[in-house]
């Protein structure tokens, strides 16, 4: 894994795709699994310069009932204190419910709109286990007597698996988002975009990385690179129990009776960006990427409050967002562990660079000036407020000429970057000594 030699990690568990060191001892970095946060965090002792890889209730934002109770009480708060149209920001998750807790409420919005689909997804699993699709509440309520019938059963019956297999290796069961072990009728009702914008007549959702360094204040990084993940089978309504057709998980994909590993099922967020701005125009495409800057801020400042922000923890999030017909981008969720398996060559450069990247903005050796608003793949886009691309503090007054800085599925030339980056660092260590 990029950047990880001549770290030191914890010796009480490794994560997957790190090895563990030879002898106990003291460490300095730790790139560890949900499960080694939860049993010990709590009682493990820090040096200033140690940092670790989640905040210790990441869950705030990654788990789906969590996420969107707080979206919620978030965008409440924003209507009260600056009214309406601010709090219309908020609106780009779908209308959702808590079951079991909030079924009756639930049955009520259900009864409304008679024949919509819905979709059933456990609050704390990952890689489209346990997902169902359904239009009448007769399904519910078999669901809800833990019985979910026989159509559910090939999906419901898979166990919600371990954060690290015993022998230790990385692979793809336990990549993609280690979560919280909780009973399993835990789930959240959410309504089934079912117009989602098609390429070649298939459903896709993007992958996004954002780097949260510190949520008091906050400061986020957005990556450059990216990938869409599409189904294998063409769009249609008329089968929701088609797994192939509705869930775009690399997981559920690949065991696709036409699966091909070599063509896979990614584009990059360069090639889609083009393909977008050639089919709409590149205004369009602006104002598309501006809506999913929106959604990364709203989506962290929905939690800063409640997030314990430990001066050692930093957390690369894994978003994924769906497109519509619209072009009106929608959260689905946000992974605390997003997979670092690489399913092709493509797949593989882009995630070995966004960890070598993730560790240039961690910065164990001190060599940044804590000014950067670029670092490699990662640009930086909010720092206590937005950051501009232009240079200097940003005019807000008018907000009419302000640019975010932020690059998502544009060039990525982060090697030349860096090497400017480090050679001006140097040159400035030197002068002042």
């Amino acid at each position: 894994m990029g950047g990880s030699e001549g770290v030191r990690h914890h010796p009480l568990q490794p994560h997957p795709s790190f090895p563990m060191p030879h002898s106990e001892g003291e460490w300095d970095f730790y790139w560890c699994d949900v499960s080694w946060l939860r049993e010990n965090f709590d009682h493990t002792y820090m040096d200033e310069h140690v940092r670790i890889s989640h905040f210790r209730n990441h869950y705030e934002l990654t788990r789906k009932n969590y996420m969107v109770k707080n979206l919620k009480r978030f965008r409440k708060q924003l209507e009260r204190e600056a009214g309406k149209l601010e709090a219309a920001k908020c609106d780009f998750f779908p209308k959702t419910f808590e079951m079991p807790c909030e079924y009756h409420l639930f049955v009520e919005e259900f009864r409304k709109n008679p024949g919509i689909t819905w979709i059933m997804k456990p609050v704390a699993r990952s890689q489209g286990k346990g997902i169902f699709l359904f239009r009448r509440l007769k399904d519910i309520m078999d669901w809800r007597k833990g019985n979910a019938g026989k159509k559910l059963t090939s999906l419901e019956a898979q166990p919600a698996r371990s954060t690290a297999n015993p022998s230790g290796s990385h692979d793809a069961r336990s990549s993609d988002d280690q979560k919280e072990d909780i009973p399993v009728e835990n789930y959240v009702a959410q309504r089934y975009i079912e117009n989602p914008y098609l390429i070649g007549g298939r459903k896709f959702d993007l992958r996004v990385y954002v780097l949260v360094m510190s949520y008091i204040p906050l400061r986020a990084w957005l990556y450059r690179d990216g990938f869409a993940r599409f189904s294998n089978t063409r769009f249609t309504l008329s089968s929701i129990d088609d797994q192939y057709v509705h869930l775009t998980n690399v997981a559920v994909q690949k065991t696709s009776p036409d699966y091909h590993p070599k063509k896979g099922c990614k584009w990059m967020l360069q090639r889609f960006r083009q393909y977008l701005a050639s089919k709409h125009g590149p205004e369009a495409v602006e104002t598309l990427f501006s809506d999913m800057d929106n959604i990364f801020i709203r989506s962290l400042q929905s939690v800063q409050k409640v997030i314990i922000s430990d001066k050692h923890c930093f957390e690369l999030y894994g978003y994924d967002i769906l497109i519509d017909q619209d072009l009106k981008p929608w959260l689905l969720e946000v992974n605390a562990s997003p997979s670092l398996t690489a399913s092709s060559q493509e797949d593989y450069e882009l995630k070995t660079c966004l960890l070598e990247d993730t560790l240039h903005v961690v910065d164990m050796e001190a060599r940044l000036t804590g000014r950067e608003k670029r670092v490699g793949g990662f640009d930086l886009m909010w720092n206590d407020g937005p950051v501009s691309r232009e240079e200097g503090p940003p005019d807000l007054s008018g907000m009419g000429n302000f640019v975010t800085n932020t690059h998502l599925g544009c060039v990525n030339d982060r090697k030349k970057q860096l090497r400017q980056l480090f050679r001006s660092l140097q040159g400035q260590k030197k002068a002042s000594s």
